[in-house]
């Protein structure tokens, strides 16, 4: 699963993609410029709700994303939710992180660009 903010001039979306490039869920607009973490477990929880609705169970799957969604708010939330959060890490090298990180995994996190093109 990944998670994507895709951003524009007034409006933000969060979107979740299985491992196959398909569209799973999509959060509502969320008005103004926020960073990628803004109430990010109100719309991931929403998100979570939708999916499940489709029969996909969302326990134990792989959130990916770049160092933009990096923050203890969100990995505390995966932890939660029995998520696994593979996030490039903001600061420091990756082989230094307690974490663990699946690069391969994170090379394919380029949904959005797909989708959008």
């Amino acid at each position: 699963m990944l998670i994507i903010r895709e951003e524009r001039k007034t409006n933000n979306m969060l979107f979740i993609f299985d491992s196959n490039r398909l569209p799973l869920s999509c959060s509502d607009a969320i008005c103004g410029h926020h960073h990628n973490v803004f109430e990010i477990d109100k719309q991931l929880d929403t998100m979570l709700e939708d999916i499940k609705k489709s029969n996909i169970r969302t326990d134990h799957l792989f959130l990916n994303d770049d160092t933009g969604f990096d923050a203890q708010e969100l990995r505390n939330f995966c932890v939660k939710k029995d998520l696994f959060a593979n996030f490039n890490k903001r600061n420091g090298n990756i082989s230094d992180r307690e974490e663990i990180f699946d690069e391969k995994l994170y090379k394919r996190r380029f949904v959005i660009e797909w989708m959008n093109a």
